[in-house]
């Protein structure tokens, strides 16, 4: 397979969010035919389930992969599970780390298990904002730029984090 680039979104919001982020960039970074080439910033946002958990952590991870798709969808769910992830009680409760593969080049699928893109992508402020640091003029197939799709949605309930919090000199 050629290289083609991929999206991740990352969040958490359990046992030190900055952490878990940072830590699931270093685990990305480590995919066999996979190079890490780009990293937004972090970002926290309020979380989209139920309102009484912490906030979350969120950034996006821009990859160059010789992976297919399923391929780099078990890597990431394989770094979820070594990195302690348990499905949540409720539906969109807390989680220590999530890894969502947002896009890979301009592939469409709707399969069991395996939509690209995501079928969140263009609804969630905490996915758009980084996204749009790093891929701003991306296009995202049956949809739109990144940056359209980021600006029909609201800024409310997020803030990219200062350099000192996020990490970021």
């Amino acid at each position: 397979m050629r290289w083609q680039p991929a999206y991740v979104a990352l969040g958490s919001n359990l046992s030190d969010p900055r952490r878990q982020v940072e830590a699931a960039f270093g685990a990305l970074a480590g995919i066999a035919g996979t190079q890490l080439v780009l990293r937004s910033r972090l970002w926290r946002s309020k979380p989209m389930g139920p309102q009484d958990q912490p906030e979350f952590v969120n950034a996006v991870a821009g990859l160059l992969t010789t992976k297919a798709p399923r391929e780099l969808l078990a890597q990431l769910q394989a770094i979820e599970r070594r990195m302690g992830k348990a499905e949540p009680e409720v539906r969109w409760g807390p989680r220590l780390i999530d890894l969502d593969l947002l896009a890979i080049g301009d592939l469409q699928a709707d399969e069991p298990g395996l939509r690209l893109p995501h079928p969140g992508l263009h609804q969630r402020n905490f996915v758009l904002y980084p996204l749009a640091e790093i891929a701003a003029e991306l296009w995202v197939p049956g949809l739109a730029r990144v940056r359209v799709l980021r600006d029909r949605v609201s800024g409310e309930g997020i803030e990219r984090l200062a350099a000192r919090e996020s990490g970021d000199d």
